[in-house]
């Protein structure tokens, strides 16, 4: 080979080098979507969208998000995670634990970021939160302390109380741990809780009937999307059965609910988008430290107090971040 014909060559993979690194800038990620439907949280869900594309992201484009939507079917979730798994997706967002769970059992190499995980330590999803170790990392609700404070508050806003009903799903990871922080605080209070494993709605009667038998005077109800899902349900029952009713996400107390206290979901997931962009550009989930929530709503749902008869302080009233009347 002469001198001309190798300055040739040379001169054409030089050509060729800018197109090379363009395609692998330009490289289409994507994101698998576990959840339980576009119904649960929309407004979180439009965060995490929205910071998406703040981060620089279009999807369709630079993007590709493959939404699968498990609708409160348990046997539906883990399928749907092995789904993502053949997928070959470069990340899975599993928003709350149970989903999480799905994940973990279809991959432990596939990176999985939870947005609003009610207690990732205490479920075993993770080894710490300043060092997951694992394939997993996210955004803590940090529920299981959370609802020893939405005790307090319920105990606050009504005085007197002695024996209140929980309910909780045994199939959700957090529950079991933040059953035992509120068995914990009950006794502490000498404060009678009456437990109600609940699975799903099919179950929502006879949980309500069980509770008026047992002479309960409050209902906390713990976190979940298959609750969530069923909103409307359980705050009708609640003011059906005269039952003040306590729960984490606001959406509750915006579907009758007397009261709901929790973190700002929509601030968690637009955070998560922010995990997700971490470790689309090469952050190892391992390395990544679980962060906790900075912005907490109480809620109160007047309209409800008045149909169940209850008079809330003004006091108690003027420390809620919103009214609904």
């Amino acid at each position: 080979m002469n001198r001309r014909e190798f300055i040739k060559i040379f001169a054409g993979l030089g050509s060729a080098w800018p197109l090379v690194a363009h395609a692998q800038q330009s490289k289409v990620r994507r994101i698998g979507f576990l959840w339980d439907s576009p119904g649960v949280f929309p407004e979180a869900m439009e965060a995490f969208r929205h910071e998406l594309r703040e981060l620089g992201y279009v999807e369709g484009r630079t993007i590709i998000v493959e939404y699968r939507w498990a609708e409160g079917n348990r046997e539906r979730m883990r399928e749907l995670a092995e789904e993502l798994v053949r997928l070959k997706v470069d990340v899975i967002v599993a928003p709350s634990s149970i989903y999480t769970a799905a994940a973990q059992g279809a991959t432990s190499t596939i990176p999985v970021v939870f947005f609003s995980h009610a207690d990732p330590l205490g479920s075993g999803h993770v080894s710490s939160l300043a060092r997951p170790g694992g394939n997993i990392t996210g955004i803590s609700l940090m529920m299981t302390e959370t609802n020893v404070k939405l005790l307090e508050m319920l105990m606050e806003a009504l005085p007197g109380l002695s024996r209140i009903a929980v309910v909780w799903d045994p199939v959700t990871p957090s529950h079991r741990p933040g059953l035992q922080a509120l068995e914990g605080a009950a006794r502490a209070r000498g404060l009678n809780l009456q437990s109600i494993p609940v699975l799903g709605p099919a179950e929502y009667n006879s949980a309500f009937e069980a509770m008026t038998a047992g002479g309960a005077q409050a209902v906390l109800v713990l976190s979940t999307p298959v609750y969530t899902a069923g909103a409307v349900r359980l705050a009708e029952l609640a003011i059906a059965h005269r039952l003040p009713s306590m729960f984490g996400p606001s959406e509750h107390a915006r579907a009758g609910g007397l009261m709901s206290y929790g973190p700002d979901r929509a601030d968690l997931w637009r955070r998560g988008a922010i995990y997700v962009d971490r470790v689309l550009k090469g952050a190892s989930p391992a390395e990544l430290p679980v962060e906790q929530p900075t912005k907490f709503e109480l809620v109160v749902n007047l309209r409800t107090a008045k149909a169940l008869g209850i008079n809330i302080s003004e006091g108690f009233l003027l420390r809620a971040d919103k009214v609904i009347e």
